[in-house]
C-alpha cells in the first residue's frame, strides 16, 4: 500500500535551515507529482510546494518562494523540501502528499504522518 514517511523536522532558530525528507513506498515515485503541505495551529492547511513527475516543474506558495526548494530523487523514492531563511511563521506540521497524478493538482489523497517544524529563538 502507499506509504509516505516524513523526517527531518525539529527546532531551528529564525534564519536557519532544515531539510525535510519524504520516503515513499507502494508506488513508483517517478510517475507522480509530489507536494508538501503545512498546517499551523488554528490555520488552514496550505500547499507550500509541488513538483511534477515528467518535467520536474515546480510551484511554490508566495509565502515560501525564494526560500524553499522542493526536489525529488526517484531512484531513492524520496522527495525533499529544503527550507532556508526560516521565519517564526513557518512553524507548522509539514506533510508530504500525493494524489497519484503526474502533474501538480493542489490536491492529495495520500498523506504522511507529518513532521513538526518549529522556528523560534
Amino acid at each position: 500500500q502507499v506509504q509516505l514517511v516524513e523526517s527531518g523536522g525539529g527546532l531551528v532558530q529564525p534564519g536557519g535551515s532544515l531539510r525535510l525528507s519524504c520516503a515513499t513506498s507502494g508506488f513508483t515515485l517517478g510517475f507522480y507529482a509530489m507536494s508538501w503541505f503545512r498546517q499551523a495551529p488554528g490555520k488552514e492547511r496550505e500547499e507550500v510546494a509541488c513538483i511534477n513527475s515528467r518535467d520536474a516543474n515546480t510551484s511554490y506558495a508566495d509565502s515560501v518562494k525564494g526560500r524553499f526548494t522542493i526536489s525529488r530523487d526517484d531512484a531513492k523514492n524520496t522527495a525533499y523540501l529544503q527550507m532556508g531563511s526560516l521565519k517564526p511563521e513557518d512553524t507548522a506540521t509539514y506533510y508530504c502528499a500525493t494524489d497519484l497524478r503526474p502533474f501538480c493538482s493542489r490536491s492529495a489523497i495520500y498523506w504522511g504522518q507529518g513532521t513538526q517544524v518549529t522556528v523560534s529563538s
